[in-house]
């Protein structure tokens, strides 16, 4: 009798074990397999990175009339570090001057060889204009030399006394016409000289400008800031090596940390989502603990492709309503945007939700057993759906599939 009875006690105690183990492994899974409705504000957000920017910034430029020697690629030689700040008047950088170096060279042997030629045109002009005027007064002395013989032949024949004044009027016209060679003569060496000389002027000018332009290589800031460098066409940043031209002379960049925004770029479909003013949190990679309000300004139209892939991407500005002495141009940013919210309305996990032929249900916990319940839902997120009809707030919900439910019928709605 005790042997049966200690047998039967020990059933009843593997049974209740069992029963315990079973209901709390049960409960143990409810907990992790369900979800309450709730009651509360429901908030869409599309959240892109993007890259923090100055909205207003001054550009330091190479020299402006390089283009005017013919240098239209100068290449950037020296750098300061990026992020480095500056005072007014601070040293930036510098730019390869081995093109205008070598147009200076050029110039000082054209120098010297308009210089030679100016020294061999002002001797020839002397010696030309020295030989007039000694023909010119070797003809005076001719007639004077013929007056002489004239009033010494007074009493000659006529015939000898009007040979005398023809030879006279002759070298007397001569005279005239030598003068007036003369005259041109010296006209135009002087117009050679000036034309030699205006050359050396010339090259001496550009010279001048040349040595100018040669100290412009050697850039300093013209305001106070914090240096940050520009990008190329391509999106790449300007460094040691890269090139500047008249078409893009920018070196760096000044920017005013006071003025700052996201630039991020929104895939195809979030992008119908995004709206001007929609209000923005924006967060820092760089400093978790910082995060500032702000507002979409400015949605791009059209989309662009970028380098390497074929998906469209749209552009959109975020504007920083406040700032931060930490936060710097070229930071990434995480953009939360507020697309849309609505107040105490009903919400659970999307997971809750399953469909049969269009028809959206979920699974209900109703005391110890569960119902199929059809239900009408609203707006969801990436995370959380409205309910509009079909739930009340603490209903318990399963968020996957519980055994041995699938063909049990769906409570449709009235």
């Amino acid at each position: 009798m005790n042997k049966k009875k200690i047998i039967y006690v020990a059933l009843i105690a593997i049974t209740l074990v069992a029963t315990y183990s079973f209901y709390s492994s049960s409960s143990d899974e409810d907990v992790s397999l369900t979800a309450k409705v709730t009651k509360g504000t429901f908030t869409d957000e599309v959240i892109i990175s993007g890259e923090a920017q100055s909205t207003s910034s001054k550009k330091i430029n190479g020299p402006s009339n390089a283009s005017r020697f013919g240098l239209y690629q100068l290449k950037i030689q020296d750098l300061v570090p990026e992020g480095t700040v500056v005072k007014k008047g601070g040293y930036i950088g510098k730019l390869d001057p081995s093109e205008v170096n070598g147009k200076i060279n050029d110039a000082m042997l054209n120098l010297e060889s308009a210089q030679s030629k100016y020294t061999q045109q002002q001797l020839d002009t002397t010696l030309t204009l020295k030989q007039e005027r000694n023909t010119i007064k070797d003809l005076l002395f001719s007639i004077e030399e013929d007056k002489l013989e004239l009033e010494r032949s007074k009493y000659e024949s006529p015939a000898t006394i009007r040979s005398l004044e023809i030879k006279i009027e002759k070298t007397e016209r001569n005279l005239k016409e030598k003068k007036a060679d003369y005259s041109i003569k010296k006209r135009q060496a002087n117009a050679k000289m000036i034309q030699v000389g205006n050359e050396v002027l010339k090259i001496k000018k550009l010279i001048d400008d040349l040595r100018s332009l040669q100290k412009e290589f050697t850039i300093y800031s013209d305001d106070d800031g914090m240096v940050t460098y520009v990008k190329e066409w391509n999106g790449a940043k300007k460094k040691v090596g890269s090139t500047i031209s008249p078409w893009e002379p920018a070196i760096a960049s000044l920017p005013d940390l006071t003025k700052m925004e996201s630039k991020t770029y929104s895939n195809e479909v979030d992008i119908r989502k995004i709206k001007k003013d929609l209000k923005v949190k924006v967060g820092f990679d760089a400093f978790p603990d910082i995060e500032l309000d702000g507002v979409v300004t400015e949605v791009a139209n059209v989309g662009e492709t970028k380098a390497g892939s074929d998906i469209k991407l749209f552009q959109v500005l975020i504007k920083l309503n406040g700032t931060d002495e930490n936060i710097r141009p070229g930071m990434t940013t995480s953009n939360r945007i507020l697309t849309h919210q609505e107040e105490d309305v009903l919400m659970m996990p999307l997971e809750a939700v399953f469909s049969k032929d269009s028809i959206s249900f979920v699974y209900v916990k109703k005391g110890y057993s569960v119902e199929k319940t059809q239900v009408e839902l609203g707006l969801s997120n990436n995370e959380t759906v409205i309910i509009n009809k079909g739930l009340n707030e603490d209903d318990i919900v399963f968020l996957n599939k519980p055994e041995g439910l699938e063909e049990k019928s769906i409570t449709l709605l009235n």
